[in-house]
């Protein structure tokens, strides 16, 4: 099972595009997969697989040789990338052993074919562009924007036109988003006493859900940080990898790295409280934009949020003293946050807080991107997310946190309980100003 060239992970290798190319890797990993069968329960993908495989086998038409293009389509469109796959299978690069499976980058390569083929679905455009959303939704346009939202009759009409689940538990849009927050604000005297980095805000945060990074705000200026917003960031392009759409992804990749590289050059560190956005900048910018030492700057120079204030704490400079304890606090740890193999940052800080108990709960919430959001697969998605509702409910928390928003936003919905990002608590932990749109 063993390659006979490396995969084609990256857009800017031709092999990449070719159908026949992608067949071969196709049935290639699926062989091996059908092989372990490890990955059976983490996303409707596998058991899709292993399905149709054994259904060829009893029908004595062999394995994996036997799919089709409608085959391959189903398990293709059943991936949400969740990435624990990748990140639980022992035959992936990052073990250098020779099979070099990486199942999320061969789905993400699948697709983007299907798109150049077939074209991006408006389904697939319409959730590709967070940012512009934010940006015609939010501020003065957020009361009748979040009046759609809530309205059972204009949600059924939106997901006839667009193939958003009307009943997915969307972010608000924001009355302040978090730039216009930002630019308005008196930095604390003491910021930059400990140097400064850049904030990449994400779409989410900055849009929808601002008071995460309100609180990233404070919370680095309170342990001496001066905080950088450029203005030029734009999404990360996760939503348009979803959807197959790599030149869009390819686009917003080039604008974020042409805006963070000068900021890197000068020493900066890039500090992301979303782990998806954190993800792709590590690691798909350096597949969109190969061989470039401006990209891989960038990459080498990101830290999820949580990631960077735990380095904090273990160079013994985060600070410890706090104002009030956090009671219970279950923690879901986001899949695209243990893909990136940083441990558990999150729980590493709250847990230094006194009079406060971390529960961690590593179950996946199914949303991951766009993919739990859309009507064909909300049902499907929410069946595998009860495991990560019955562990948090288990847990008998005071409050509920997770770094991924839209985890949140699933959590909220099924426990009937808001979900926090942890930079959120620690800042009510620390007593510095609430951050909630008022």
């Amino acid at each position: 099972m063993k390659p006979d060239k490396p995969p084609a992970f990256s857009p800017e290798d031709p092999r990449f595009w070719d159908p026949r190319d992608l067949e071969q890797e196709l049935e290639r990993v699926f062989s091996i997969c059908h092989g372990c069968r490890m990955c059976v329960g983490y996303c409707p993908s596998f058991p899709a697989l292993f399905e149709r495989v054994d259904g060829y086998v009893s029908q004595g038409r062999g394995e994996i040789e036997a799919f089709d293009d409608a085959d391959y389509r189903q398990v293709n469109d059943l991936c949400y990338q969740c990435k624990l796959c990748y990140f639980k299978c022992p035959y992936t690069p990052d073990d250098e052993h020779e099979f070099m499976l990486d199942f999320p980058r061969l789905m993400l390569r699948h697709r983007a074919q299907r798109a150049a083929r077939d074209g991006v679905t408006l389904q697939d455009r319409v959730l590709g562009e967070p940012q512009l959303l934010g940006k015609l939704a939010s501020g003065a346009a957020a009361s009748p924007a979040n009046f759609v939202s809530k309205s059972r009759l204009l949600r059924k009409l939106q997901q006839r036109v667009t193939g958003i689940s009307e009943d997915f538990n969307l972010p608000p849009f924001a009355r302040e988003p978090l730039r216009k927050w930002f630019m308005k604000r008196e930095p604390l005297a003491t910021a930059g006493e400990a140097g400064e980095l850049v904030l990449f805000s994400t779409c989410t945060v900055d849009y929808n859900l601002p008071a995460a990074g309100r609180a990233a705000v404070q919370v680095l200026e309170h342990n001496g940080y001066g905080v950088r917003f450029p203005e030029a960031q734009t999404c990360c392009g996760m939503p348009n990898l979803d959807g197959g759409d790599v030149d869009a992804a390819r686009r917003k990749a080039e604008q974020n790295v042409a805006t963070l590289f000068p900021l890197v050059q000068q020493g900066l560190p890039v500090v992301v409280p979303g782990p998806t956005c954190s993800y792709v900048i590590k690691h798909d910018y350096l597949e969109l934009l190969p061989g470039r030492e401006d990209v891989k700057a960038v990459s080498e120079a990101t830290f999820d949020l949580m990631e960077f204030l735990r380095l904090r704490l273990k160079d013994k400079t985060l600070k410890l003293e706090f104002e009030r304890g956090l009671g219970k606090v279950a923690y879901h740890v986001p899949c695209h946050l243990r893909a990136q193999k940083v441990g558990y940052p999150a729980w590493n800080v709250l847990r230094k807080i006194p009079d406060t108990e971390v529960t961690r709960v590593e179950q996946c919430s199914a949303v991951d991107g766009t993919w739990g959001m859309k009507a064909q697969y909300y049902e499907l998605g929410r069946e595998y997310a009860q495991k990560l509702v019955k562990e948090v409910r288990a847990s008998g928390y005071d409050v509920i946190a997770t770094d991924c928003p839209l985890s949140g936003q699933r959590l909220e919905q099924e426990l009937g309980a808001p979900a926090r990002h942890p930079v959120e608590l620690l800042n009510d932990a620390y007593g510095l100003p609430n951050v909630s749109e008022s």
